[in-house]
């Protein structure tokens, strides 16, 4: 968890909700989805540019929600830390847009170090999981880094955030707003349940023609 001080732009464009649909879908079924299984998703509609050769789509699990960290993340004095369900579900639009970065070393965050964009969030069950784009063609590091399979994970950064009792063990976050999130080693991360993975960009050449 990053205390980043910085406001970033919001993107404009209009998102869309599934969870409206998966509650419909359940109720037709006649069985209400528990609340661990419920389903909240937004995303922001980009034209799709076929072989585009700085766009590399990306998948991840972010974090978890009503669970504790692994670990205390940056910024949170030593604690370890639970966002809970409601203030993920609150702040989830606020992900949308927001730049993913690195650190030299991919052992923490670096807000300046911009490599990529999210453009989906979807909370399933316990899993935040985001998609969007990295730059690769800009930054063509990460692609040699990243095809680690199962290597790396994410870590969420926060601004405005709000700790129900400042002087419990686990901090429990009640409200936050989401500026970012860093991709960086597994074993780094708050939370060991993270993932990230390159996806296949069809059509792709793949190649700086500078």
């Amino acid at each position: 968890m990053e205390q980043d001080p910085e406001r970033h732009w919001q993107n404009a464009c209009r998102a869309r909700s599934r969870e409206a649909a998966a509650r419909s879908a359940t109720h037709r079924a006649g069985t209400r989805t528990p609340p661990a299984l419920a389903m909240h998703a937004m995303a922001v509609e980009f034209p799709q540019v076929h072989g585009h050769p700085n766009r590399l789509p990306f998948e991840g699990v972010l974090t978890l929600v009503d669970v504790a960290s692994d670990k205390a993340p940056s910024g949170a004095r030593g604690h370890r830390v639970v966002l809970s369900r409601a203030a993920a579900e609150a702040a989830l639009p606020s992900l949308l847009g927001m730049a993913v970065d690195y650190k030299a070393g991919w052992d923490g965050h670096d807000a300046r170090q911009k490599c990529g964009i999210i453009t989906a969030a979807e909370l399933d069950g316990r899993r935040l999981t985001v998609a969007g784009f990295v730059f690769s063609r800009d930054f063509p590091e990460i692609e040699q880094r990243l095809s680690l399979e199962g290597a790396m994970g994410m870590s969420y950064e926060l601004a405005e955030a709000h700790v129900a009792d400042m002087s419990a063990h686990v901090w429990t976050l009640t409200q936050a707003t989401f500026t970012g999130a860093a991709i960086l080693l597994r074993d780094k991360a708050a939370y060991r349940d993270t993932t990230f993975h390159l996806k296949t960009n069809p059509g792709s050449t793949r190649r700086n023609t500078d």
